[in-house]
């Protein structure tokens, strides 16, 4: 009976082994949302011309850093003179921590979302950790109902004013 007890747990040790070892490599090196995060803005202001501008229009970001960053609207006039800010591309490959409006705190832990939009002056926060090193696109422009499309709508808005920035993330 032993033998058979034996032979049992070697087989369930040669079965499970791999799963453990995945988890030990899988494992972080360290605390991936350190406090307190590096903050870095993005202002969207309006061109004489209609069109946004970003400054910085690059933002360049170092993988496993925990970052706030700032979208700062401070000349949006109303509803359809606002902007909207995807950047879906690098949201897929960040771990989101918190989003902020005013002082409205929501925690994703994780989750993500499509767009923010500046319909007023004022500023929000995204709290995240980019995971996967890249360059990714992002646009502001026009929010859709501005150009005639649903609210809502993701995307470029071709009939309207953009711009593309990028995040660079090392």
């Amino acid at each position: 009976m032993s033998d058979k007890r034996s032979l049992f747990t070697v087989c369930l040790a040669a079965f499970f082994s791999p799963a453990f070892s995945y988890w030990a490599v899988a494992e972080s090196l360290g605390n991936l949302a350190q406090y307190p995060p590096e903050r870095i803005g993005l202002t969207i202001t309006t061109a004489d011309n209609g069109s946004p501008e970003l400054q910085p229009e690059e933002l360049i970001l170092s993988s496993g850093q925990y970052y706030r960053l700032t979208l700062d609207c401070p000349d949006v006039r109303d509803d359809l003179a606002g902007w909207r800010i995807e950047m879906p591309e690098f949201l897929n490959n960040v771990h989101l921590r918190l989003v902020t409006v005013s002082d409205i705190e929501v925690h994703l832990q994780g989750l993500s979302f499509n767009a923010i939009e500046c319909d007023e002056i004022g500023s929000a926060h995204v709290s995240f950790v980019p995971i996967k090193p890249g360059v990714y696109p992002l646009y502001v422009g026009n929010v859709p109902l501005a150009v005639g499309r649903p609210i809502g709508e993701s995307g470029v808005q071709a009939k309207g004013n953009y711009v593309l920035g990028e995040i660079v993330v090392r």
